[in-house]
């Protein structure tokens, strides 16, 4: 097991760990979250003896063989799989030995070595290293044709994938993984949920990705307030026992200022008198025992909303029979080269729709939003957009397209240079750019508030087509929730790639899926895409050597198929569903608003005339006409209330039976 004891840890003047205790089990599959600089990544270099802690200790079995993903990769010309194989350390050091006897004159010394060796070089897999090197690199998205090619060959993403293939390959007891799926596509992340399902050590996973932590882990150990807390259960389960914590703490707290209050009341009361004075100076010493509980930090929850999109063309594009690719110009000769990489694309886009997009990194989603955002021409075919159409698009590598050097502010002035500098400030601070942070160069910002900015530049051009491209690379659990709600209510039309299925889920109601050089509609949901790719994917090169496979599912299996023209109308009858219901609920939805912020002001001046009437004097006889006229303003705030939550109670109907017969 791993056993943590009286741990504590300074990072300079920052407090990390403070007098931490925690015990790990042999098997479990822990996930690891906190707030970003909570120290997780410290943590593991904790584990990885990279760190020492300032005291206390941390203990597991010295016999673990620990695996982890390197964070470098070096540029060299060895094949993909060797480089992958290489993970395992010790059959490498077993062929090296090997190769070094073969080189030594026979002897019948050098013969019984040689036999040893090659009794080891069995019991470490060596005859079936290959195959199982061929289906992880497969699992993680390598084509056959790639596994030979160099490892200086891929860009910085892939070779991560190659390092994440190293860790696997490693025979190990302890395996420690930071973001594993950051790099990956959806297809390569429930591979390795499979894989790591059937893993057999101890795991610990830090990872922003709710449903891969919801689908591999059974324990969470949450950095919180300079402590590990160890929770039983998937990210799901920890979120319910959490809300149950903090909602069990805050009527403590409650309780216990109701306790104080009434000891210093008795104490202020009775502490000048003979005869309570022995009770009082028992009060007083019970409120000097009282532990003062901690009160709940405010929630430092980031939330924010779309603005409302402007108005919409219906259909928002038309696309006929378009090829989307690359135009490449050979610097030499000048030639132009086309390359297509999605072809055949008939597709209009209708108001109100939510679309996903599936397939695999290189397939071609990032080309076909790349040429809706028009910032690649069409190869071949037309694309009309139609008149109206905002888009905001926020593509892959969108952090690369802010100027570091420069601030909030100065981004924000960019895209509106008329807009009052006090106006734009307040915009900023409602995603957490306060005060000297708006105006400050954000090249030292996180990835997470880079892609924060990024959202909000899109937020205040009040698109009515939102074009989102892995928007939650970078993004914590919190933001990634925040922008999850956001989009959720978002009133525009939505087409969106992302390895998150929880964004997905939430977010998307149909899917379209790139493969093999076309687009189609797939229809069926991500637990059918799951099924698919397991059956068509996964399963198609069987495991050589008699190497495991990944297990079948159970489900049917679901393709993706051309839509009929049936399907098709039913489709587009469902877009006009949702957005009569849009136009229905928008008039109620804004009534129901005003009547809550009249309801609030309500309440407060109601409030404060309370508060003027239990002031005893009030009541002397030079104030009787103040008097009356609280009384009378009382009598009105109350009748006025009762107007307005009947009011509101009528709407909340209206919108509920909207909602359950839209028709």
């Amino acid at each position: 097991m791993i056993r943590f004891t009286h741990v504590s840890l300074m990072r300079g003047t920052k407090t990390l760990f403070d007098n931490v205790d925690l015990t790990l089990n042999p098997g479990d599959k822990i996930g690891l979250i906190g707030s970003n600089g909570a120290g997780k990544s410290t943590l593991f270099a904790m584990l990885r003896n990279e760190l020492h802690s300032d005291q206390g200790e941390i203990d597991f079995p010295s016999k673990w063989r620990m695996a982890y993903v390197a964070q470098e990769t070096p540029a060299l010309e060895r094949p993909a799989i060797e480089y992958a194989i290489d993970g395992d350390v010790t059959l490498r050091q077993l062929e090296a030995q090997l190769q070094a006897l073969e080189a030594l004159p026979d002897s019948a010394e050098n013969g019984t070595l040689m036999g040893e060796l090659y009794g080891a070089l069995a019991d470490a897999d060596a005859y079936t290293v290959r195959s199982r090197a061929e289906q992880l690199l497969t699992g993680l998205g390598f084509s056959e044709a790639q596994l030979n090619e160099p490892v200086s060959s891929f860009s910085g993403g892939w070779r991560m994938r190659l390092n994440l293939a190293q860790a696997l390959m490693c025979p190990s007891d302890l395996l420690l993984l930071d973001e594993p799926t950051n790099h990956l596509d959806l297809d390569a992340i429930i591979w390795l949920e499979d894989w790591l399902k059937r893993y057999a050590g101890t795991l610990i996973i830090i990872s922003h990705d709710r449903d891969f932590l919801d689908e591999v882990v059974n324990v969470i150990v949450h950095i919180d307030e300079q402590k590990l807390k160890r929770y039983s259960g998937n990210y799901s389960a920890f979120e319910r026992q959490r809300s149950a914590q903090l909602e069990l703490m805050q009527g403590m707290i409650e309780k216990q200022t109701r306790q104080r209050a009434h000891l210093v009341s008795f104490i202020d009361r009775f502490k000048a008198k003979a005869s309570k004075a022995r009770q009082a100076q028992s009060r007083m010493k019970a409120l000097a025992k009282m532990e003062e509980l901690a009160p709940l930090r405010a929630a430092a929850e980031f939330s924010f909303e779309f603005r409302e999109p402007l108005a919409a063309p219906n259909p928002l594009l038309v696309m006929d029979k378009v090829v989307a690719g690359y135009a490449i110009e050979d610097p030499k000769t000048g030639a132009i080269t086309e390359k297509p990489i999605v072809s055949g694309i008939d597709f209009s886009l209708q108001t109100g729709q939510r679309i996903g997009l599936l397939g695999i990194n290189g397939a071609g989603k990032s080309t076909f939003i790349k040429t809706i955002a028009g910032e690649i021409d069409p190869l071949k075919g037309t694309s009309h957009l139609g008149k109206g159409l905002v888009i905001g698009y926020f593509a892959q590598h969108q952090l690369e397209m802010l100027r570091h050097d420069e601030s909030p502010l100065w981004h924000m002035v960019r895209i509106a240079p008329d807009v009052r500098e006090q106006e734009l400030r307040n915009f900023l601070g409602s995603f957490n750019f306060n005060g000297t942070m708006a105006t400050s160069s954000i090249a030292p910002f996180s990835g997470g508030e880079k892609a924060r900015l990024a959202l909000a530049l899109i937020v205040w051009q009040r698109p009515n087509l939102l074009l989102l491209d892995e928007p939650t690379n970078h993004l914590d659990l919190e933001t990634r929730e925040a922008l999850t709600m956001a989009l959720a209510q978002f009133e525009g039309t939505l087409l969106l790639v992302s390895h998150d299925r929880h964004l997905l889920r939430a977010t998307t109601d149909q899917f379209l899926i790139v493969a093999d050089g076309k687009m189609q509609p797939f229809d069926g949901d991500l637990d059918d895409y799951k099924t698919w790719l397991f059956q068509t994917k996964l399963n198609a090169k069987k495991a050589l050597d008699g190497a495991p496979v990944a297990a079948p599912v159970k489900q049917e299996v679901v393709a993706p198929v051309v839509v009929t023209a049936e399907r098709k109308e039913q489709k587009r009858q469902e877009a006009e569903d949702r957005q009569r219901l849009a136009s229905l609920r928008k008039p109620i939805d804004t009534r129901i608003k005003r009547l809550e912020e009249q309801i609030a002001k309500c309440q407060t001046k109601k409030t404060g005339i309370d508060a003027q009437l239990a002031d005893q004097s009030i009541y002397d006889a030079d104030k009787k006409e103040r008097l009356k006229s609280l009384i009378s303003d009382q009598a009105y705030c109350i009748k006025e209330l009762e107007r307005l939550e009947t009011d509101w109670l009528e709407q909340q109907e209206q919108l509920e039976k909207l909602i359950s017969s839209p028709n």
